[in-house]
Order: structure tokens, then C-alpha cells, then sequence
């Protein structure tokens, strides 16, 4: 198995919108399923590790530029979100946020403006 060569950081908004699917999860589907989608969003973070261009994730320059977005249901796994995330400093991917994947994201953008070099 490939080592991973880049670290994965959550910003603010992200962690936030991380705990909030979660607690949203338990409350609609019950604590089983909560833990089931808590993994399968690990596992699509987990997957930047080796690097920003996984394959399946898109530039997404029409939100802002440099950020691109990986949607979490793959490899069989299900699920209704997008990370959405730049490279920073080094070999450091940032995700800015995780949003539900009907949302319009251009109305929730992941990271604030004046930080375009993370």
C-alpha cells in the first residue's frame, strides 16, 4: 500500500459542517447509520492523502479559483456530499467545506475571499 504523501487539514467552516451531518444523521437515521456515514466521510478525506487530483474530483474554478471538490459517494459507498478543498502551503490540502450535494455552493463558499493563498 502507497504511503500517503500529503496531509489532509478540515478549516473551520468544515469541521463544523462535518459535526453538524453527523448530529443530523443520528437525529433523522439513528446512531448505526451516523457511524456508517462518520466512516465513509473519513474515507473520502482519507483519500486526499494522496493528493489533490484523486481520480473523480474536478477543479471547480467557477466556485473560486484553485478550489476543487471530490463527492463522497465512491468506491460503493453512498452518500449526498461534496469536500470541497485547495491545496495550501507545501503538500497541505485544506477542505474548506462539506456540503450536501443539492446545495447551491456558490452560496457557500469555503473559503473567504481575501484568502486566496491559504
Amino acid at each position: 500500500m502507497r504511503r500517503p504523501t500529503w496531509r489532509v487539514r478540515l478549516g473551520a467552516a468544515a469541521e463544523l459542517d462535518f459535526a453538524g451531518i453527523i448530529l443530523w444523521t443520528q437525529k433523522n437515521f439513528g446512531t448505526s447509520q451516523s457511524r456508517r456515514y462518520r466512516d465513509t466521510l473519513v474515507r473520502a478525506i482519507g483519500e486526499l492523502a494522496n493528493g489533490p487530483d484523486v481520480p473523480g474530483s474536478k477543479a471547480r474554478d467557477d466556485i473560486m479559483r484553485g478550489v476543487r471538490s471530490l463527492h463522497v459517494a465512491r468506491h460503493g459507498r453512498r452518500g449526498r456530499h461534496l469536500l470541497l478543498y485547495r491545496v495550501v502551503r507545501g503538500r497541505i490540502i485544506e477542505i474548506g467545506r462539506i456540503l450536501h450535494d443539492g446545495m447551491d455552493v456558490q452560496r457557500h463558499p469555503p473559503f473567504s475571499r481575501q484568502d486566496d493563498d491559504g
